[in-house]
């Protein structure tokens, strides 16, 4: 099985320990990462320097981000025909009842606060990877 994985983050130090978790996966994953929400939209929509882009199988997406916030690209994906089906994983440090409230309502699949000890980062994410890519029966593209 073969996982295509667009991490929206602009932080780079999550990026890389998502790649570090990631690594020794059983599976193969490939992570596509962009820094902010209008180059997400981009990636998705296969525009730009993204027009040969893999349809990624599920998002891991950041709230807290420059240009277009993740609550924004949340409610286009959500709004989009032909990306609506995709797993949105909300993966931020905002703890916050409201910003939780508002990513289900946007009809996020699931809202993760990201640890800020690297050891519970990393099993956060192989969690993340053990339950969409190991158990769920992820949408064909």
């Amino acid at each position: 099985m073969h996982i295509e994985v667009l991490l929206v983050e602009d932080n780079p130090g999550d990026v890389q320990l998502t790649r570090i978790a990631l690594e020794d996966s059983k599976i193969s994953i490939n992570l596509n990462v962009v820094e902010d929400g209008v180059e997400a939209m981009a990636f998705l929509r296969k525009q730009e320097k993204y027009v040969k882009a893999a349809h990624p199988n599920i998002v891991l997406l950041d709230l807290n981000l420059p240009r277009k916030d993740g609550r924004e690209v949340l409610a286009e994906i959500k709004g989009d025909e032909n990306l609506k089906r995709i797993p949105i994983v909300i993966l931020t440090t905002s703890q916050a009842k409201e910003d939780i409230l508002e990513a289900y309502n946007l009809s996020a699949n699931c809202y993760i606060t990201k640890p800020v000890d690297f050891d519970e980062f990393v099993n956060i994410v192989k969690s993340i990877e053990n339950f969409w890519f190991a158990i769920v029966k992820l949408p064909p593209e």
